[in-house]
């Protein structure tokens, strides 16, 4: 009987605690999703599997016309900021006051968790610092052959698998997402592998197994964005990140082959390898040498473990933006055969000045495709920002106060397909970016996020998005196909197609190339 009535208690107590806890905002007067579920927020159809997050999220946008929203997380308050200015306020001339992400991370415990995109406070200033040098455009300019030959690795791929008479239907996602692990493999992990020659080596089983499970790999993404304590809960009884393990063993191979046997290769592991030795990544792009530079038994301030954490967001981050930007890509214009034939007579025209060869420069000519990237990335970008308040801050021209600790979340999906900010917003009309027509608000347009937290690595995503489209113009013929829509994996926090992004490829002529 004691026992009941104590649960009774409990369970009475909890249910006013979380009801208490779903009237936050209505306490402080704050502008409100009105379709709270207790105890979802606004992620009810997340919960059930019947939409992704960033959908749940843009779902959200849609409901209030409000420069921001009070909504919930599951349990947590936060703040929508729908308003594009404001949203800008925050992240470049506020930045002070939201200068973290608020995701997991554990220095102390968990040093593979201490990547730039989780780093909190003068932890990631010193390394964002430290690292800036290695996206010079010199660098990616040295960089870019092994990007282009695994470009011609994924060409022979096609040659092989398509007809010589007509064309296929092939998931051009798959394949990009392929050309993008061996990219990030060869570049960021100094490895020198082909997965479509040999799809069962070492690093692409790794990777591979992390993308198996989307399920729960959606949700340990979610986690890290809404709930980072219980992440840090679940590190502490021995939950491990497999993936980032079994790439710093790749990493740790790597480096002590090219220390024996004085390798320096010009690449992003040469680099981490410079900044472990030497304290600092060398702005001199000539200069690769990773020679230490430190005392005998010194510690290192960047250790292998930091270079590991690097390497596990690059991939994570690098691989999905750079196969979506060219998937999405050449899906959109097999819809538009105007702009499929602008696309494919600037590859042609500029190859020609180049004698056919492709480089770095040449690609930076081509700047009609600069144009598609941007549209691609307009209508599918990362759903969402995520910030959080590093201390009390008065939303500018009201009394509405965002307490510190509350997250902020910016739904780029819903400002990025909002009518008012680029007309016609479902209509890929790469023209509305170009400087003569422009026809969109500049304000709203931040796929890559914007302030000093920005991406670091946009340049090197954008060329190796662009190398890949110009690898399928130059040497394949895309079908025209009729008008349709992605359709989003309810499994997943960013843009994933369900099903793929299927499209029809036929070889060219061999005299036409």
């Amino acid at each position: 009987m004691i026992a009941l009535l104590l649960f009774l208690v409990l369970g009475t107590t909890l249910y006013w605690l979380i009801r208490h806890q779903y009237t936050y905002w209505n306490r402080r007067n704050f502008p409100s999703d009105p379709d709270t579920t207790i105890p979802c927020g606004c992620l009810k159809s997340v919960v059930k599997h019947e939409k992704s997050m960033g959908v749940a999220i843009y779902d959200a946008y849609l409901k209030k016309k409000s420069p921001f929203i009070g909504i919930y997380l599951l349990f947590r308050p936060a703040v929508l900021i729908r308003d594009p200015k404001l949203a800008r306020q925050i992240l470049i001339q506020d930045f002070s006051s939201f200068h973290d992400r608020g995701v997991y991370v554990d220095e102390k415990r968990d040093p593979l968790s201490c990547n730039l995109f989780s780093l909190r406070g003068q932890s990631w200033r010193s390394l964002r610092q430290k690292l800036t040098p290695s996206f010079s455009s010199g660098k990616l300019k040295a960089m870019f052959p092994t990007s282009d030959d695994i470009g011609n690795k994924m060409v022979e791929y096609l040659n092989r698998i398509l007809p010589e008479e007509g064309g296929a239907e092939v998931d051009i996602k798959d394949i990009f997402v392929t050309y993008a692990i061996d990219i990030i493999g060869s570049v960021i992990f100094g490895l020198d592998i082909n997965s479509y020659e040999d799809p069962k080596n070492k690093f692409r089983c790794l990777v591979h197994k992390a993308r198996r499970n989307n399920i729960i790999n959606a949700n340990i993404g979610m986690l890290i964005f809404l709930c980072p304590a219980l992440i840090k809960f679940m590190v502490l009884l021995g939950f491990k990140n497999n993936t980032a393990i079994g790439l710093r063993e790749i990493l740790k191979e790597t480096i002590e082959y090219r220390e024996k046997h004085n390798i320096v290769r010009k690449d992003m592991v040469q680099l981490m390898m410079q900044l472990r030795n030497t304290g600092k990544i060398n702005e001199d792009d000539d200069n690769w040498n990773a020679k230490v530079n430190t005392t005998v038994g010194e510690e290192k301030e960047f250790t292998l473990d930091h270079i590991a954490a690097q390497g596990f967001i690059f991939y994570i981050a690098g691989q999905e933006t750079t196969s979506s930007a060219a998937a999405f890509t050449i899906f959109e214009l097999a819809q538009y055969p105007d702009l499929l034939a602008l696309a494919q007579n600037e590859v042609s025209e500029v190859l020609k000045r180049h004698n056919g060869q492709l480089n770095y420069d040449c690609l930076q000519e081509m700047t009609f495709l600069d144009l598609c990237l941007q549209e691609t990335n307009r209508k599918y970008p990362f759903p969402f920002l995520s910030r959080e308040c590093t201390q009390d801050y008065t939303l500018p021209g009201t009394k509405h106060v965002i307490e510190k600790g509350t997250p902020i979340v910016i739904p780029l999906l819903g400002i990025h397909r909002d009518a008012e900010h680029f007309p016609n917003p479902m209509t890929y009309d790469p023209d509305r970016f170009s400087p003569a027509n422009a026809n969109y608000s500049d304000h709203a347009y931040m796929p890559f996020g914007a302030g000093p937290r920005q991406c670091i690595a946009l340049r090197m995503g954008k060329i190796n998005s662009k190398l890949g489209l110009v690898k399928i113009l130059q040497n394949f013929n895309v079908e025209i196909m009729s008008k349709r829509e992605i359709i989003i994996d309810n499994h997943s926090v960013g843009i994933q197609p369900k099903g793929g992004v299927k499209i029809r490829i036929s070889k060219k002529p061999k005299s036409t190339n």
